[in-house]
């Protein structure tokens, strides 16, 4: 009898989140974790992701990574695509219900994320140029409506299309990466359906096993 593979994922070390869950790798964990899925990883430093080694499977020198016997795949959204088509859990059964989480998946990654990781990389990067004041409210706007119009949807559902799937593993993601902001705050229903989301027990053991790999990376006194 062959046993399965157990696939590697790359994580970075000194992650500049601080552990708090918004590095990319995340999303690939959690996934795992949600298929019980048992994976190994292999941190890497920022010098590391731009050499030729990781570039092989990286073309853009970023994580995540996935390796499983001699397939390497790169891009989170189509890591977790791959671990969803091939393990049950996080794609319902039914073909219509199927197509509509995949759709789910790029409407979080295509059309929600872009708009927030621009805001994100203006208010850090930006902040001391002549234009950035004007831009930035040009930027929230474009979030705000964005998940206006996501609230709208979710409306008192726990979940966009019914069960969880891999479009809510995804979204959620997304919508944490402005933790803290009090942008999410203004939609009850969509702040909700992140708690609901970090509440999940495969969340939580993904969400620690990145905590741990930023704390075993701290330089010691």
């Amino acid at each position: 009898m062959t046993l399965p593979m157990t696939p590697t994922i790359t994580a970075i070390e000194r992650s500049p989140d601080r552990g708090r869950g918004l590095a990319r790798d995340m999303r690939v964990r959690w996934a795992l974790e949600e298929v019980g899925q048992p994976y190994e990883v292999r941190v890497v430093s920022f010098g590391a992701m731009k050499e030729p080694p990781h570039r092989v499977l990286h073309p853009f020198g970023q994580i995540p990574t996935y390796e499983e016997g001699d397939l390497a795949l790169f891009e989170s959204g189509a890591i977790v695509f791959h671990i969803a088509e091939r393990r049950a859990g996080l794609l319902p059964q039914d073909a219509n219900a199927r197509a509509r989480a995949i759709a789910w998946m790029f409407a979080a990654l295509n059309t929600v994320e872009p708009p927030i990781i621009e805001r994100g990389f203006a208010f850090l990067v930006e902040r001391d140029k002549p234009w950035h004041a004007e831009r930035l409210p040009m930027l929230e706007e474009r979030v705000r409506v964005r998940l206006a119009e996501l609230s709208s949807r979710l409306g008192t559902a726990d979940w966009l299309d019914g069960a969880f799937s891999a479009g809510d593993l995804l979204m959620v993601t997304v919508l944490r990466r402005l933790s803290g902001q009090g942008i999410v705050e203004k939609y009850g229903n969509l702040a909700a359906y992140v708690t609901r989301g970090e509440a999940r027990p495969a969340y939580r053991r993904a969400f620690d096993a990145q905590l741990a790999v930023f704390a075993a990376t701290l330089p010691t006194s």
